[in-house]
């Protein structure tokens, strides 16, 4: 029997509208039914109800934990590039790591591959237009995604992917942008380098990060990209849900899986945020895992670059620490991760914070990861994360002053519009 291959297009449809019984508030439900929890076959079939994507076997999954290891290892799979080199930052900057990586490609280019960059017009409005010109005069295509004008009404609406993809097989994404921020060096107001999470995925779930790609860049102007339909893979490897969305289309299935996940788990469920101003809904979520005896722990910024957004969580530390939720805050360096590891069995890992502008205005790309090898590195850099972070317990957040309680309250209100 000749097997269908997937066609390159991005999942789920734009305008879909979830089956009642798969939205955020129902599909905890079929979830928590699993007889075997997260390692139920059942589970993996209900994330493709959910997303209506496939979730790709054959990959090979490398997690980086520190920036340097991370720029050193995406810069070594652009200079073996040999057809097609894919970038889609929110931040690019004009600083030494930016320009290392635009000599990178600059020389990928010069080898006969097609470099394609595409960075979102706010997020990197910092960056001057000739950083821009000497790397299209190096011969990369360079877009900016949604810039002012002739924009205007659609500037909420940003680009918050980090993507990187060689040859269609060979995909970097997670949290980190690209800049300096994330190197050795200390930067003024902060204590050291950021501690963020990227992945590298070897394998298919690189061709569907390639595919993702190309919604933002064909809305960017960019010139066409041809992905080829992708034969369904060999068995074996790290099974990969790539799960992306932007406004319109994703962003409820994206919250459907998160809250399945959550849902399922059996044991522990460790969720590391940079950005952490979630709804009622999802603090209820929480808290009921931890009332079923799940190890539910949060590890947040102890010092952060959106100060305002920090306080937006610090509304919700009551409510979950009442319901059994275990929260830290990280005191190195500024928290930049976006990943969660569940029963040592599933692990996320990407660029979507648990914050309104995540679900609702912003492009946001992550990998869903069904492996226990790949769950324990997750699990072992939470740990580790942990010995330099302090628990917020009942007892210290009541005895935080007036003017603390009162800043909180109001950043949590104006958490949808953060």
């Amino acid at each position: 029997m000749k097997l269908r291959k997937w066609r390159a297009v991005v999942r789920p449809a734009e305008g879909r509208k979830l089956p009642p019984e798969l939205r955020p508030a129902a599909v905890g439900a079929l979830a928590a039914a699993l007889p075997e929890g997260l390692r139920d076959p059942g589970f993996a079939i209900l994330l493709r109800r959910i997303d209506q994507s496939p979730i790709l076997e054959g990959n090979r999954v490398v997690p980086y934990f520190r920036g340097p290891e991370t720029f050193e290892a995406m810069r070594a799979a652009i200079d073996g590039a040999r057809k097609e080199v894919l970038i889609e930052s929110y931040i690019f900057k004009d600083d030494a790591t930016g320009r290392s990586l635009r000599d990178t490609l600059a020389r990928a280019v010069g080898r006969g591959v097609r470099v394609c960059v595409l960075a979102d017009a706010f997020g990197s409005m910092a960056t001057r237009r000739g950083f821009w010109k000497k790397m299209r005069a190096h011969g990369v295509e360079v877009r900016l995604f949604n810039p002012l004008f002739p924009h205007l009404l659609t500037q909420p609406f940003r680009d918050h992917r980090k993507i990187l993809v060689v040859d269609g097989t060979i995909g970097f994404t997670g949290g980190m942008n690209i800049g300096d921020e994330y190197g050795s060096s200390r930067r003024k107001g902060h204590r050291g380098p950021w501690r963020d999470t990227h992945v590298r995925v070897d394998g298919p779930a690189a061709w569907g990060m390639a595919t993702v790609f190309t919604e933002a860049w064909l809305a960017a102007g960019g010139n066409a990209i041809e992905i080829p339909p992708l034969a369904p893979p060999e068995p074996g490897g790290v099974p990969v849900l790539v799960l992306d969305s932007r406004p319109g289309r994703g962003h409820g299935e994206t919250a459907s899986v998160l809250a399945s996940i959550v849902a399922a788990a059996r044991e522990r469920l460790w969720i590391t945020n940079a950005y952490f101003a979630p709804r009622r809904r999802a603090v209820a979520t929480l808290g009921e895992a931890a009332r079923r005896g799940v190890d539910v722990r949060i590890l947040l910024p102890g010092v952060s670059d959106v100060t305002l957004v920090r306080h937006a969580g610090h509304g919700n530390y009551a409510a979950l620490l009442a319901r059994g939720v275990r929260i830290f805050e990280y005191q190195t360096a500024v928290l930049h991760a976006k990943t969660l590891v569940a029963d040592d069995f599933v692990s996320v890992a990407g660029s979507t914070n648990l914050d309104f502008r995540s679900f609702h205005f912003n492009a946001e790309c992550n990998l869903v990861m069904l492996e226990a090898g790949t769950a324990r590195a997750f699990t072992e850099a939470f740990e580790a994360d942990l010995a330099q972070s302090v628990e917020i317990t009942p007892a210290v957040w009541a005895r935080r002053s007036l003017l603390h309680r009162v800043g909180d309250t109001l950043a949590r209100c104006l958490g949808p519009v953060l």
